[in-house]
């Protein structure tokens, strides 16, 4: 099942594993990983669930605190600089994480220790196929071939993609995975 979107509007992901994501809220927030404009979480938001926007954009940031307030949206940001060195994320927090277009390997070992038990990451990116279809092209922003269906090897992985989607095409890997235990 290819499931993507290249607008600006959410992931299609979110819609299909809705009724994981709010099981997982009922544990802890879900945190919206380097948001950017905050789509995605803004989608959950809406929906009534608890989301945490973090990202390092702060004025990004303040336009999703406008609309939090305007909404009466269950949901407040975070500004942090996930890539300064120090690990922001703490053990056994969020009942889930998404991440879209956003790579920071440093990161993985950290999220996963993040999530709850039984919580669940959805996570989506480019991966090196990107490369003939344009930008990014810096291997450091791409996925690696099977990369994150080995890093959540030990979770219950509940979708796995890796391919050419959209118009414009382009090339991502997905996976939506549920940590193990209760």
């Amino acid at each position: 099942m290819n499931v993507f979107k290249i607008n600006n509007a959410h992931s299609s992901l979110l819609q299909t594993y809705v009724k994981e994501l709010t099981v997982a809220s009922k544990h802890g927030p879900i945190l919206d990983l380097a948001c950017g404009s905050g789509r995605n979480g803004l989608y959950l938001a809406r929906l009534g669930l608890p989301v945490i926007f973090a990202d390092q954009d702060k004025e990004k940031l303040q336009k999703i605190e406008r609309i939090i307030k305007e909404e009466k949206l269950t949901a407040t940001t975070w500004l942090v600089d996930l890539e300064s060195g120090d690990d922001h994320l703490i053990d056994n927090q969020y009942g889930a994480i998404i991440v879209f277009r956003y790579l920071h390997r440093p990161l993985f070992n950290s999220l996963k220790r993040s999530v709850k038990p039984s919580g669940v990451v959805i996570y989506e990116t480019f991966n090196e196929a990107q490369r003939k279809f344009g930008r990014p092209q810096n291997p450091d922003f791409l996925l690696q071939e099977n990369e994150l269906i080995d890093t959540f090897s030990h979770w219950h992985i509940l979708h796995q993609f890796e391919g050419e989607v959209g118009d414009p095409t382009c090339s991502i890997s997905q996976v939506v995975a549920q940590r193990n235990g209760r």
